[in-house]
């Protein structure tokens, strides 16, 4: 293994044994490892040179220490809303000896409201479908950055739905990455801020898994 790679190992046991919160839901360090981890390898590529990147709903820390451990010269802030979930992944980033990564406990809409286009990427595992994703990721973002989701089988439909309202949001038409062999649906989608965000966005907590802003 590599120094990252035994890191991130070392970060499969933490998960896999923490009792303060329900961090993933694949069971074992040899699971959670394969499975999980690892499986945030393929989106490293979309980072950028420098700067700040933020992963939203970010649970256990997926794929953000993954970011972090890979690219110590990152900022990396992992958002999400559970308090119990927050509390667990900063004793683990303790434990890791990991410096350059801020938790922080919030919902993305308020997140924004207060850091707004500050970071070059904002990214979520398994947030929410991609409209949705998109709709709560563009505000984190400068214009020149990059949103980032990952996808599987449901994700043409995901897309197609939302047709070609992206720019709504100051993004472009979204890019799909597909990766795990040419029998795997697993997708990395990203979109570029080409656009600085409407001052609409973000809409009222919890509004955007709602009514849609596509329709």
């Amino acid at each position: 293994m590599s120094p990252q790679e035994s890191t991130l190992y070392r970060y499969a046991e933490l998960l896999a044994s923490c009792t303060r919160a329900r961090l993933t839901g694949t069971r074992g360090a040899d699971e959670i490892f394969t499975l999980q981890v690892m499986d945030c390898i393929p989106s490293l590529e979309f980072l950028p040179e420098n700067g700040r990147v933020i992963d939203v709903g970010s649970g256990g820390g997926l794929p953000g220490i993954v970011w972090a451990v890979y690219r110590p010269d990152l900022s990396v802030t992992l958002l999400d809303s559970i308090n119990k979930k927050c509390a667990a992944v900063r004793e683990i980033i303790d434990a890791l000896n990991i410096t350059n990564v801020e938790v922080v406990c919030s919902r993305s809409e308020d997140h924004a409201r207060t850091h707004r286009e500050i970071f070059d990427i904002a990214g979520a595992r398994a947030l929410s479908s991609a409209g949705v994703t998109a709709e709560l990721l563009s505000p984190l973002v400068m214009k020149g950055g990059r949103v980032l989701t990952f996808k599987g089988e449901k994700v043409n439909d995901e897309i197609s739905i939302v047709g070609k309202n992206w720019k709504k949001l100051g993004l472009s038409e979204p890019s799909l990455h597909y990766y795990g062999g040419d029998d795997s649906s697993k997708c990395i989608v990203t979109w570029e801020k080409v656009k600085n965000c409407p001052a609409m966005f973000p809409r009222r907590t919890g509004l955007a898994g709602i009514k849609f802003f596509w329709e």
